[in-house]
């Protein structure tokens, strides 16, 4: 199970963050499952309106949340899935996926939570999703991770206001 060693995280100062999740539309329930588990993620956590904006598919995903660490969202969660077919489709949308994602986050200084599953096959996907009887919630696990970075990063001050400067 890919779950085992995943720390504890605890999220503290954060109902105030802006956040954004984007969601592709390709298999239909285990995106529901996933967005699922992210809206649950926040509003434990006291994000009960996180902006929620759906793409056509992964590949999509990037592009999305570069626009939305650009418009000032704290932090971003992605979600999607990629299923294994027969033809190379897979690798290169997965590389692409992760790649993009990656570039937003660093380049931007807004955490990108990574809920985009590359999985074998479609029940692969289901038992991630946080489905009734799904064995995780990958969903929930990326909410979790980009809000928890994100309030992590807010306690590091620019450096004029650790300076006491008025920094205009």
């Amino acid at each position: 199970m890919s779950g085992k060693g995943a720390p504890e995280l605890t999220v503290r100062n954060c109902k105030d963050l802006r956040v954004a999740v984007i969601a592709a539309q390709w298999h239909e329930r285990v995106m529901d499952g996933l967005l699922d588990g992210a809206r649950r993620a926040l509003g434990e956590v006291g994000i009960d309106e996180p902006t929620v904006l759906r793409v056509p598919g992964s590949f999509e995903l990037p592009v999305a949340a570069k626009v939305l660490a650009a418009r000032g969202y704290d932090a971003v969660v992605a979600l999607g899935v990629v299923v294994r077919g027969g033809t190379p489709h897979f690798d290169y949308v997965c590389q692409g996926v992760t790649t993009g994602l990656t570039q937003v986050s660093v380049e931007t200084g807004v955490p990108v939570g990574f809920g985009v599953l590359t999985c074998d096959t479609e029940e692969q996907a289901l038992d991630r999703a946080g489905l009734p009887g799904s064995a995780e919630d990958k969903g929930h696990e990326a909410a979790t991770a980009a809000v928890a970075t994100a309030a992590v990063l807010r306690t590091v001050a620019e450096p004029w206001r650790r300076a006491g400067a008025s920094g205009g």
